[in-house]
């Protein structure tokens, strides 16, 4: 899962911090060529690549850049060892009081250019990606449901499963934000997004879909499975309290069955009609589109 706007502003500065790192780690090889001083391990070292700033902050964040883009990944090691390796061996031609060749240093430049070009890129990529969730429960919004949705029918009709659209809203919520404040409202849609999280399987995409309304593409086998499922996840909302707070809170599902060549937005309308029947039969409970 992607992290929020303020961790993701944390981590870019965190980025151009390593890069300025990288940066710094060249002007140092041009006073080992000027001045014959001896740069240091991380740049000598046949493991200088996991040695230096740049290398060590981009191993700790592996991670996250696979959430961006993996095939990325390895390009930026490869690319970045590359570096390092043609670096060291100019530095130890230039030590010795010889001149460099030519090949490294041409491969020491078309590295690094194809490096920065990329770290630029996956950065691109980070900010983009921050815009299209929601900074306070850290979901991603509305962007890439109809392309998930499509992903998910694909799957079902493969592996001859059911695919239901989920409309889940917290009940009473003005309420909340009345009685107790509006911190108090931003701390239960936090609280909600992450049990949501914990009790989904990592298949299931989970949005905010707006306000205190959330959107789960549930993946099940029969419709039973997708009863006990609802049934679950209401019942351990009802049991979690708000923490710090002891705010009790419920929620209302809507479920709909995709059909197999409905649209998405179909679905959820038919979904949206049934959480609307929840909420007049009296709320803490799901209901399922007919």
């Amino acid at each position: 899962m992607l992290k929020p706007a303020s961790h993701t502003d944390k981590f870019i500065v965190e980025f151009d911090a390593a890069i300025e790192a990288h940066m710094n780690w060249t002007r140092r090889i041009l006073r080992c060529a000027v001045l014959h001083t001896p740069p240091g391990d991380d740049v000598m070292s046949p493991i200088a690549h996991m040695l230096c700033q740049f290398g060590h902050w981009f191993r700790l964040n592996t991670e996250r850049f696979e959430e961006l883009d993996s095939e990325s990944v390895p390009q930026v090691e490869m690319l970045h060892q590359s570096m390092h390796d043609a670096m060291r061996s100019i530095c130890k031609d230039v030590m010795k009081g010889s001149a460099g060749l030519e090949a490294d240093l041409e491969k020491f430049e078309r590295s690094q250019s194809e490096l920065l070009t990329l770290l630029a890129r996956l950065k691109t990529l980070c900010i983009s990606n921050a815009v299209r969730h929601d900074p306070l429960t850290g979901l991603p919004l509305r962007h890439g449901i109809e392309r998930d949705y499509a992903l998910c029918m694909k799957d079902a009709r493969r592996n001859h499963t059911r695919v239901y659209v989920v409309l889940i809203d917290v009940d009473h919520f003005k309420r909340i934000n009345d009685e107790y404040g509006h911190p108090a409202g931003d701390l239960a849609l936090q609280q909600l997004a992450n049990t949501l999280k914990s009790v989904l399987r990592d298949n299931e995409p989970l949005y905010r879909f707006g306000g205190e309304e959330f959107l789960w593409l549930m993946r099940c086998d029969s419709a039973m499975e997708a009863e006990k499922s609802a049934s679950r996840l209401v019942s351990t909302i009802r049991e979690t309290p708000i923490d710090g707070l002891l705010i009790p809170m419920t929620v209302t599902l809507g479920l709909a069955q995709a059909g197999e060549l409905e649209e998405l937005s179909s679905a959820i309308k038919r979904a949206d009609v049934a959480l609307y029947q929840g909420k007049m039969d009296g709320r803490d409970r799901f209901v399922i589109a007919s």
